[in-house]
């Protein structure tokens, strides 16, 4: 079934993203969200589910944490921090969010597969989570058939959203063990109006 065919693709995906972080970038990442007065999420479209659920999760942390667009936002100072999802890094949205950020002196952590996207270049640091590749964009089936190159089974920037769900859930798992919280710490601050 092609069902089966597009889990091991996604597996995959996250398993080649896994495998290409430093422990560098990771330790200044952890620095970033763990010293910013605040923390602002981005995302548009489904990046944007994205966005949220990290913050959701940032927030069961004890971090200061606002989604950009939500109506109680406050304004974003130079000790804060934005982190912009973007597989693409040109979302307009996002590039216009960034400059304001990069004005006010906060930095911009942006999640991207294109490290020299307009995003990328305005960012402090970047997380690269490998999406779709070029290959899709490869017109030509024949040409692509004969170089063993195939379509994407994953749909549109699925690759790049699921990768960077589970990507971002392993930085919380991360950020519990430096900041030494446990699963009930988390769950003290886990909404009861439901």
């Amino acid at each position: 079934m092609i069902l089966n065919e597009a889990m091991d693709e996604i597996v995959t995906n996250v398993r080649e993203v896994s495998a290409e972080f430093d422990n560098e970038t990771i330790k200044k990442l952890l620095e970033i969200l763990t010293s910013a007065q605040s923390v602002f999420v981005l995302g548009v479209g489904r990046s944007g589910l994205v966005a949220k659920a990290f913050a959701m999760r940032l927030m069961h942390l004890g971090i200061d944490v606002y989604v950009v667009g939500e109506t109680i936002t406050p304004a974003i100072y130079a000790g804060d921090c934005l982190l912009a999802i973007s597989g693409s890094g040109e979302t307009s949205f996002i590039i216009s969010t960034a400059k304001i950020t990069k004005k006010r002196g906060a930095k911009i952590i942006a999640v991207t597969s294109y490290v020299d996207s307009t995003l990328g270049k305005l960012s402090d640091l970047i997380i690269r989570i490998k999406g779709r590749t070029k290959i899709s964009s490869e017109k030509d089936y024949i040409k692509r058939q004969m170089n063993g190159k195939h379509q994407p089974l994953a749909p549109l920037g699925t690759l790049f959203e699921v990768s960077t769900l589970i990507f971002l859930d392993a930085v919380i798992a991360e950020l519990m063990y430096k900041l030494g919280k446990t699963e009930d710490d988390l769950k003290a601050r886990h909404t009861v109006l439901e």
